[in-house]
């Protein structure tokens, strides 16, 4: 998720996109089990924006003594000395009309252009809507995942690339101030969310037998994954995107700098920290060793987001972009279908190598599309109610992702309960992960309601219900 939205006509960061964890590290054997039904052990793929401004423009200066219908006189290739200084021999309102524009000419030669006029339209700092609605709908399809665990729904949509490269894009941006305020910006905006969310998770695995050690230190500041029980681990184990991201906002001042002295190179070279970790050096399976491999995992996307907003995109000609886009979304896929046997499925969150260049690909050509074509998605505003709900779920991103889960926890027991009325038992598809999904999402919402005035306060706003 993208998280740092701290520029004109934006509203608070928030770490964009979201995922899911992908336990203690690729290798470790943990897998997630899903909601009723065996699911993949792979992690959810849910943090910016530009803005898309309308230039307004004054009216064209027309004087007011100008006749209203200059066919009454001559063309202006027929009057002598229009122009010249010589308007003695044009009529008394043409000599004015004709005196007035070349004093215009003449101050316009002799300075800047004049202020437009006072009833001209403001220059407005508006969201890009199309940013707005893949987070919207990466969001989505995190909670989708978790309910019914599809292998194939990483393929379909890479929540977590989207994400990280709508929140490399905003960090971009972002760093056109000073690299120290932005970071503390992020991380202040971050953090009182992760402290709210976490008191509730700590407290329910404490009153549950855990007994934390030095680690506890990481639900304070999660540099890396923050410890936990098995009883709470369906809920603490979506953690590993805030790490990521957290140590992406760290490094970006960096990052921002090495890109700049090459672009496409960097761009391009970007995957080979993925190809190093994958077939040369295998890390440890520890903190250390799960953060490592997520970082190289998704570092492609964190830069494609600095080119997209420094417009190397947009110079890149369409058909490279399409070719080596495509041949690494095949790549991906050949090599996931082709390595089932090493995680049991084809499930990219299982498979680092691929998920890397499945999100390169489809990410760049998302991207892409978006720099060549010009798309804002701006039309979204007729859809009102469609609007409000992509408006909401980008101010509440932060809650949403961290709430989610515990949302689809939650649903388990209360559907249990309407087990013990004859009218739902008879009339309502208890045993259907469908109405569990509903349900989920009612929570969901209850949980926007309930917590997600914690992102104003960490935003420096005042607390609302919805934004």
């Amino acid at each position: 998720m993208s998280w740092g939205t701290d520029q004109p006509g934006y509203p608070p960061e928030q770490p964009q996109g979201y995922g899911y964890g992908y336990g203690d590290g690729y290798g470790s054997g943990r897998q997630q089990q899903p909601y009723g039904q065996p699911q993949y052990g792979g992690r959810p793929y849910p943090q910016q924006y530009d803005g898309h401004d309308q230039q307004g423009y004054a009216p064209e200066y027309v004087p007011e003594h100008a006749p209203a219908d200059y066919s009454a006189y001559p063309a202006p290739e027929q009057v002598p000395g229009q122009l010249s200084g010589d308007t003695e021999q044009l009529p008394s309102v043409e000599r004015e009309f004709a005196a007035t524009t070349e004093a215009e000419l003449r101050g316009r030669e002799s300075g800047p252009e004049p202020a437009p006029a006072p009833d001209a339209p403001p220059k407005p700092a508006g969201r890009d809507r199309y940013f707005d609605t893949l987070r919207a709908v990466a969001l989505v399809r995190v909670v989708t995942y978790h309910t019914f665990g599809w292998a194939w729904a990483g393929m379909v949509f890479p929540s977590m690339g989207i994400m990280f490269a709508l929140a490399g894009t905003l960090m971009a941006k972002s760093l056109e101030r000073p690299a120290l305020k932005v970071i503390r910006s992020r991380i202040r905006r971050l953090l009182p969310p992760f402290w709210f969310w976490g008191f509730f998770v700590v407290t329910a695995m404490l009153i549950h037998d855990w007994m934390p050690g030095w680690q506890i230190v990481y639900w304070i500041v999660p540099l890396g994954d923050p410890p936990g029980n098995a009883w709470g681990e369906q809920a603490w184990e979506i953690l590993w995107y805030l790490r990521t991201y957290l140590w992406f906002v760290l490094l970006s001042p960096l990052l921002l700098r090495v890109f700049r002295l090459a672009p496409v190179a960097v761009l391009v070279l970007s995957l080979a920290p993925i190809l190093v970790v994958h077939f040369l050096w295998e890390p440890p399976d520890d903190r250390f060793g799960s953060a490592l491999t997520d970082l190289a995992t998704f570092l492609f996307c964190w830069i494609l987001g600095f080119a997209h907003r420094d417009g190397v995109l947009q110079r890149l000609k369409p058909f490279a972009v399409v070719v080596l886009s495509l041949a690494a979304i095949g790549y991906a896929g050949w090599y996931a279908f082709t390595h089932q046997a090493e995680t049991g499925s084809y499930d990219l969150d299982d498979i680092p190598l691929a998920q890397a260049f499945w999100s390169a690909g489809f990410v760049t050509l998302l991207m892409y599309a978006k720099a060549h074509f010009r798309i804002d998605f701006a039309g979204l505003a007729r859809f009102r109610r469609l609007d409000r709900i992509v408006t909401i779920f980008n101010a509440r991103a932060v809650t949403l992702y961290l709430w989610h889960e515990i949302a689809l926890i939650l649903a388990v027991p209360l559907i249990d309960q309407f087990w013990n009325v004859p009218a739902f038992e008879t009339y309502l598809p208890l045993e259907s992960q469908w109405f569990m999904f509903g349900i989920g999402w009612i929570l969901i919402a209850v949980f926007i309601l309930l917590c997600g005035w914690v992102e104003d306060v960490a935003a420096k706003k005042k607390p609302r219900l919805l934004p």
